[in-house]
């Protein structure tokens, strides 16, 4: 490629980067599609991390030490995490003990494959790579990396991830995600590496529906508080 024209490519990789024109309308752009659905907001972000020439490990996507260790904890903790908000959160925030929206997985057995597919790439992939890594990135070029611009960002990108789930679960979605958003955010502005959070948060979704297909959400919601 001649000097000049990968100059020219640097420059635009370089502004899609920043916060000038280029940059916002990116950003506007994701935040469109994210109000699609992370089917749609993950590839945005992917296609704007390549054109842009953002490294990857800036989005979280870092090798962890120990692959194994580190799926078996997301995992660990995704369930763990899941019963306890089911168990315990939940009810105290006076939240219904069944999933009104969801029920209609209860025994659906055809229902599975769809939903468990939705969980991994939407859910586990898509939505953790646009509520943390790319927010994450975009507000850390903002705001810094001091424990402040960190808390804040871990509020800021908290409150999107809440209100995405209001359109199929109401209140209580709401509740839950805030929740969840909160404390995914801040292993995030901890670890900086998602694949922990990726593990963790297909999990719990899937913990989620094995309550609801086998009608052990009240069960589970009933153990602390009857």
């Amino acid at each position: 490629m001649p000097v000049a024209d990968a100059a020219r490519t640097t420059g635009a990789a370089e502004r899609l980067r920043g916060f000038g024109p280029p940059g916002l309308i990116a950003v506007a752009v994701i935040l469109a599609g994210s109000l699609a659905g992370p089917l749609v907001s993950a590839p945005l972000v992917l296609a704007w991390a390549l054109i842009s020439e953002t490294p990857f490990p800036a989005l979280g996507f870092k090798a962890p030490r120990n692959w194994t260790v580190t799926m078996v904890a997301g995992v660990g903790l995704g369930i763990v995490f899941k019963l306890g908000m089911k168990a315990l959160v939940m009810p105290l925030l006076g939240a219904p003990p069944i999933n009104g929206p969801y029920h209609y997985l209860a025994g659906n057995a055809a229902a599975l494959p769809g939903i468990i597919a939705s969980v991994l790439i939407g859910a586990g992939f898509g939505e953790e790579l646009f509520f943390r890594g790319y927010l994450f990135e975009r507000l850390g070029k903002l705001l810094g990396h001091g424990r402040t611009a960190l808390v804040a960002t871990v509020l800021l990108t908290a409150a999107p991830f809440a209100l995405a789930h209001y359109h199929d679960q109401g209140l209580p979605g709401v509740e839950q995600a805030a929740v969840v958003g909160l404390v995914y955010g801040g292993i995030y502005a901890w670890q900086r590496q998602i694949w922990l959070l990726m593990a963790a948060h297909a999990a719990f979704d899937l913990t989620a529906i094995a309550l609801i297909y086998w009608n052990w959400e009240a069960s589970v919601a009933h153990i602390l508080f009857r």
